[in-house]
């Protein structure tokens, strides 16, 4: 039984699944996201928030303890500059995990992309931020006003375009009748 153990141990050991967190980290920080398995991804969460926690505070012991853990200068630079300004106001959830379709070839595993939200790469922010636009700029009596005038424009361009319709069906349907007619005769 596996009471009192958190965490996944990835098939790999204890110092393998520490410097590959601090890599995924690191190049997350860099990058934006990363391409991982998704025990990975969900995996990964917990270190880059933590990280990004410590960038938001920003002083010299926040500094020091984060420098611990991510490997590189540019990471650092970017987690107490752009990221930090960037997740001032937010509390948490600074990451996505987006699940992917296709699985690993090798192993079938299930793959997933770990993103920052708010980053270069993140489609899925813009599109929420244009529905929500879209959604609160029209009041909904104005919505349900501009839907009234739009069907019943299209009610008032509809009986125009049937008879049309009709007239040019008409001698297809004279046609299949002579057919029907020919046939009984014979």
């Amino acid at each position: 039984m596996r009471h009192r153990k958190a965490g996944r141990r990835l098939g790999v050991s204890t110092a393998h699944r520490r410097a590959m967190m601090r890599n995924m980290v690191t190049s997350i920080l860099e990058h934006g996201q990363v391409t991982c398995t998704l025990a990975r991804a969900k995996e990964v969460r917990q270190p880059l928030e933590k990280m990004i926690t410590l960038g938001k505070r920003g002083d010299l012991h926040s500094r020091r303890m984060a420098l611990r853990f991510v490997k590189s200068k540019l990471a650092m630079s970017q987690l107490f500059g752009e990221l930090a300004e960037r997740y001032q106001e937010r509390e948490g959830g600074y990451c996505r995990i987006i699940r992917l379709a296709p699985r690993r070839l090798g192993d079938a595993s299930e793959m997933a992309i770990v993103q920052l939200v708010g980053s270069e790469k993140d489609v899925l922010t813009e599109v929420n931020d244009e529905l929500k636009k879209s959604r609160s700029s029209k009041p909904k009596a104005a919505k349900k006003e501009s839907v009234l005038k739009d069907v019943s424009a299209q009610l008032k361009d509809q009986p125009e375009a049937a008879p049309a319709a009709n007239d040019a069906d008409a001698p297809a349907s004279e046609a299949k009748a002579e057919e029907k007619a020919d046939a009984k005769s014979e």
